[in-house]
Order: structure tokens, then sequence, then C-alpha cells
């Protein structure tokens, strides 16, 4: 193999694919990269076993060729290389190393045969469909913050992608909930994605995709079966395995009879929590609400180092009522919103509350209390 590409388009593509490699291999093949030259693109490949990415870039192939070279070397190679450069890359002729070249810089590189690199075969997927770019982006946005992190209830360590019928039209629906907070957002459904299973995509896969859908004017080709997900972004495709279990039934926590209305504004609201819970040790100590009408007191107190409060004007006038929360969790919700004012349903100190945007309906959240 011996190829010639502009060193930002290599970075660009090296940085897409290089992420997916885990730092730490007991298999030295899962350390490399896959670079197959062909044409007039080099085609590179990243792969966890769970997860592998694609990605082709313009380049000059004078002869073709494949080979596997370690993905984070190569990558802090290129990264150093000055601005503007052209890298060559050879395979020498018994293709057990490669040099990487570029003005007077030379670097060379163990390689492991191309043919022990292993493939995600994909199998067949029972729908396709296309999505905007925002709309992906939007649902993963809305609810990857709330993912369970606990390995024991792995079927929540990712986010739930569904097609439901929601007041007369289908929707895209994706949901993820780590037992003290629930996110869900939808989309109107696009075509070809009716009738598709409900799926859970791992947590890595969705912060892989968060980072490849930062282009608003890009159509995402989705690609779904029952143990499999692709998305095609562009000249970039990302095919994993989804989470084998079954997603609970979240409807049944999603408060429907939550009387008591709570106006805020977003920004003042999120300034006065992180303000007060300054005073607890960690961040997940509970904040109190004490609502009246038209004011809301917030107090954290910490018998380590004292006690914060503050009050806030607000819309509401119901019942008085006192109501705990985890500061953090409070604050993770409200970076989420996207208008200047939330609505939080309350019930009582012991249930569920329902925030929703009021900017718009199409997310929802559900936090459930703290004893204060």
């Amino acid at each position: 193999m011996r190829i010639t590409l502009e060193r930002s388009n290599l970075l660009k593509s090296l940085n897409h694919v290089h992420r997916v490699v885990e730092r730490r291999n007991t298999i030295p093949i899962l350390s490399n990269v896959l670079l197959r030259a062909d044409g007039a693109s080099l085609d590179m490949k990243a792969t966890d076993l769970d997860l592998e990415i694609t990605e082709a870039t313009p380049a000059q192939v004078e002869q073709a060729g494949a080979t596997t070279v370690p993905a984070h070397l190569l990558y802090d190679i290129v990264r150093k290389l000055s601005d503007g450069s052209e890298v060559l890359l050879a395979t020498s002729a018994d293709g057990a190393s490669m040099t990487v070249t570029s003005g007077r810089s030379k670097f060379s590189l163990q390689c492991l045969p191309q043919s022990d690199f292993p493939d995600l075969t994909a199998g067949s997927f029972s729908h396709t469909f296309r999505l905007k770019a925002t709309d992906l982006k939007m649902l993963i946005d809305r609810t990857q913050f709330a993912i369970s992190t606990e390995e024991t209830r792995y079927y929540l360590n990712g986010i739930f992608i569904h097609t439901i019928e929601s007041a007369g039209q289908l929707k895209l629906r994706a949901v993820a909930t780590d037992g003290h907070r629930l996110a869900r957002a939808d989309v109107e459904a696009p075509s070809g994605s009716e009738g598709m299973p409900g799926i859970i995509i791992p947590r890595k896969t969705v912060g892989e995709l968060q980072k490849l859908v930062d282009n608003p004017e890009l159509i995402v080709t989705v690609e779904v079966s029952d143990a499999k997900i692709r998305f095609t972004i562009g000249s970039i495709v990302l095919t994993s395995k989804l989470i084998d279990g079954t997603f609970p039934d979240y409807q049944r926590v999603i408060p429907a009879n939550n009387d008591k209305e709570l106006k805020i504004d977003c920004q003042s609201f999120a300034q006065a929590v992180d303000r007060v819970s300054t005073i607890s040790s960690e961040r997940g100590r509970a904040v109190k609400l004490a609502l009246v009408e038209g004011q809301l007191t917030l107090t954290v107190n910490n018998p380590d180092s004292g006690s914060a409060t503050e009050e806030l004007a607000v819309g509401y006038d119901n019942d008085p009522l006192e109501i705990g929360f985890n500061a953090k969790y409070l604050l993770d919700i409200t970076a989420q919103l996207s208008g200047s004012e939330a609505v939080f349903m309350l019930a009582d100190p012991g249930s569920p509350t329902l925030v929703r945007d009021l900017a718009g309906d199409d997310a929802l959240y559900v936090l459930m209390p703290m004893r204060v």
C-alpha cells in the first residue's frame, strides 16, 4: 500500500474512528485501525466488537492495499504533524511495518495483518428510514443524561427507541431512565420506521453518535434489526450491537394526576439551585423546595458546614407544599429545557414530579423526590 493524503482529512477521519478503540485491550488487533486503500479513497475501520465505525476519506492511491496499525498512536502522530501538510503512508514489502512520512518527519509503525481484523457482520436489517441530523441530535441530547450507569441493570444502560402513537400521530420516541429520573423525547416518525422493534442503544454508541451528528444539514440513514443498528452519516458508517434486554414499562411511572402547577423561569431557577447546593458536600444532597402562593424557597442543610436559602418569585397558586429533590438531577433537567420557562406538575412530597418545557411538548421529564 502506498498513498498520499491531506493531513486535515486524515486527522478528521482518525478523530472519528480512533475513539471507538479501547485504550486497554487483551486482544492486540482491537487496538488497531484497519486501513484499506482502493480507488481514490482510504477506508478506515475500528471496532471494540460491540461497536464498529468506518469512514472513507479522499486519497491519492499509488498502490492499493490494506493493513492495520495502532489507532491511538497513528492519531497522536498525525495530530502533531504540521497544519496543511501532506502525509505519505506506505507499507513495507513484507507488510510488517508502515511508514508515515510528512515533510522531514518519518515514523515507522508495527502492523498486524488485516486478515486478523474482526468484522461486525451485520446481517440483514428489517427496517430502514431517514432522519434529519437535528431530530436525531434532539432525541439524544434530551435523554442521554438520564441513562443509568448501574451495570447490574444493564437494560437501563442505553436509550430505548421505539415508535408509538401519540395524539393521533405516529412518533419516534426516545426514553432513558436510571430509576431516579426519566427523560422522554419525541419526533415525528419518519417513513419506514412503522412497526420497527423497540431497541435499546448502548451508552457508548449514544456518546459516539452525539459527536457525529454535529452538522444540522445532514440526513442520517438508520437501519434496524432485532440485534443491531446502523447509522450512515455522510461518509461515516456506525454499526452497533443493541442491548439484549427488555426496557421497563416507563408509561407506568409518568404521573397523570399531578394537579399542583409550578411555573418557573429556567435560568433563575437553575442559578438558585446551583448557588444553594454549594453548601452541600456532594452535589447529590437534597435541596428542599417550599412552595406558597407566588413564592418558592430553596433550602439546603448540611450538618457539617451550614445551611443556605434562596427565594424566587414563581407562578404557583395552590396549597403550600414542601418537597425535596437531588440538586444535580434538577440541574441536569433544567439544562435540557430549550425554552425560558418550565412547568413542574407536583402531587405530594412522596410522589414523582413531572417537568415540561413550556416552549414545546416534544420532551418531558419525571423526577423522583428525596426525603428532606
